[in-house]
């Protein structure tokens, strides 16, 4: 797995190092070892997934790109629950599929590679990642074990996903192991478009703002930051109230964040609604972080 380094919040760096984690970069095929923290590739398996994999029925990749999939639980080649893939008190690895790209979120770093579907066949690409250390080892260990096992990727089947129940997907690798994962709509599924991609600067410290509902509300204040195609930064807008939260976007006091986000339009058959905000803002990625005294 090949690092990609995200520099710490205010060094030069930072413009050129932005367009390598964009989504695309950082899902593309690369095979060195990083240096460190070395990720080892497992021996090849001549074993096969279960039988009634081999069956399943031909499943689109929009069906896999329209839901989010949360791991469950993680089974060996023996049908045991195999230890270590779900951590205590913290959310469980979540798998996204886009245009032939997978990206796993929930870990320390951001990782991605790319995919291929044949019928109920799914192979996945050596994977690539940000280069970040976490403090908790438990979390960069976990990691590595999804480094090593995504490339030994089989086969899939997804189940249900009607009106009343959400849909189940079944990950199988080569060495009989078994990934079971429940699939949540993503948020472009959830507004029925692809979303506008942006990048907002968020203020250290809440600002006073006025709330309809609440009298001693305190709201973020973001800019807008404007970037080339190569990465370099052009530029910031004017610093703003932002009314409402950026879904999946945790704030902690005293920290400057530049967020990568999706705005999605709230509209309606051409109808904004009355007194609520007229887009939906989700997390996509933290650029770029800074405690400011």
């Amino acid at each position: 797995m090949t690092p990609i380094h995200i520099p710490s919040a205010g060094r030069p760096a930072f413009g050129k190092a932005l367009a390598a984690i964009t989504l695309a970069a950082l899902l593309a095929a690369c095979g060195s070892q990083p240096q460190g923290a070395p990720m080892t590739q497992p021996p090849s398996h001549s074993s096969t997934a279960p039988s009634s994999s081999l069956h399943a029925a031909p499943t689109s990749a929009r069906t896999l790109q329209a839901y989010d999939w949360d791991l469950v639980s993680a089974h060996d080649a023996r049908g045991q629950v195999a230890p270590g893939w779900l951590l205590a008190g913290r959310s469980p690895l979540r798998l996204h599929f886009e245009a032939q790209r997978l990206s796993v979120q929930n870990l320390c770093n951001v990782m991605g590679a790319g995919y291929t579907l044949q019928g109920p066949g799914l192979q996945v690409g050596q994977p690539v990642s940000t280069k970040r250390a976490c403090a908790e080892r438990d979390l960069m260990a976990l990691e590595q074990r999804v480094g090593a096992l995504l490339p030994q990727a089989q086969r899939f089947e997804v189940r249900g996903g009607g009106a009343t129940d959400a849909p189940q997907l079944t990950v199988w690798f080569a060495d009989g192991s078994r990934w079971e994962l429940a699939g949540t709509p993503t948020p472009a599924t959830r507004y029925g478009s692809a979303g506008e991609r942006l990048f907002l600067e968020v203020a250290p410290e809440r600002v006073a703002c006025n709330h309809p509902l609440m009298p001693h509300a305190q709201c973020l204040r973001v800019r807008d930051v404007r970037y080339a195609d190569n990465g370099v930064r052009q530029g910031v807008g004017e610093w703003r109230i932002f009314q409402g939260e950026i879904d999946g976007y945790r704030h902690e006091p005293g920290m400057r964040n530049v967020l990568r986000v999706q705005r999605y339009s709230l509209a309606r058959n051409g109808q904004l609604p009355a007194d609520a905000p007229s887009h939906a803002y989700v997390l996509d990625l933290v650029v770029e972080s800074e405690r400011v005294r």
